[in-house]
């Protein structure tokens, strides 16, 4: 796209697989130097064809954070970019929610919502003390709508939205933005983890296949009618970086096939 981030280093949280290394990829090809934080396996395959350096770092664990947040900052000289790209589900369909086991929520709260806050804090003093830079949160469709499919889910990913308009405010008067950015229904495997969490609840005569189940519910509720794609997010999520979004800050931004409107 040219964007002009040529030489600019962008640091994407969650960035082994799925959005988060399609968002990486994206930024590598806009010229950025990238660096990688996940505790995936395939955290080393992915760096290694990014030619990126990597950080194997849980972002439930607050003294790791801020100890990786330093030494990442160290790395490149000054982080220009974040993203925060990391979701993790209960593994229970909610529906109603009470289904859902009460020791679920909190591991779903701590990744999703308390884990950004942790990366956040740990980043936003320097950006801050230099006085520019972006930060991106993936939130969900699934935090605006009350998703039934996934309550835990669905509060964090809520919770994150207003987190992420609260930091917007606190660091605007340093000239960092904040922004939230929501996929719609992309394969990822966070999406089959949901079908198959119901599929785990049918019976035979009710059972459908994930490409059967997925196939429906496009068609149910995205007006476009068609996935929505990691290189879709990524390209929303390139754009917010760079200074064509110069003034775009405290927004939620969906990327859904249009699954969400508000009027």
């Amino acid at each position: 796209m040219n964007l002009g981030l040529q030489g600019q280093a962008a640091v994407v949280v969650g960035g082994a697989r799925g959005l988060g290394r399609a968002i990486a990829t994206l930024f590598a090809a806009e010229g950025c130097r990238v660096g990688l934080w996940d505790i995936s396996p395939q955290l080393a395959s992915t760096a290694a064809a990014l030619a990126a350096p990597a950080w194997r770092v849980d972002v439930t664990d607050e003294a790791a954070v801020r100890a990786s947040a330093t030494e990442t900052w160290a790395h490149f000289g000054a982080v220009d970019h974040l993203v925060f790209a990391v979701g993790v589900g209960s593994g229970q369909f909610g529906f109603p929610f009470w289904n859902v086991e009460l020791s679920r929520w909190e591991p779903v709260l701590r990744v999703n919502l308390i884990g950004a806050a942790a990366v956040a804090q740990a980043f936003a003093p320097l950006f801050a003390a230099r006085r520019q830079g972006t930060l991106l949160f993936l939130s969900s469709v699934a935090g605006q709508i009350g998703s039934q499919t996934d309550p835990p889910y669905s509060a964090a990913k809520a919770g994150l939205i207003n987190f992420v308009q609260c930091a917007a405010k606190d660091l605007a008067p340093f000239g960092v933005r904040v922004n939230c950015l929501c996929p719609g229904m992309v394969a990822t495997e966070l999406n089959r983890s949901v079908w198959q969490a119901w599929a785990n609840r049918q019976s035979p005569e009710t059972y459908q296949d994930y490409e059967t189940w997925a196939a429906a519910k496009i068609a149910q509720v995205v007006p476009l009618k068609r996935w929505q794609t990691p290189e879709d997010i990524a390209a929303m999520a390139v754009f917010l970086a760079s200074a064509q979004a110069a003034n775009v800050t405290g927004q939620t931004i969906n990327v859904d096939g249009g699954f969400v409107m508000h009027w």
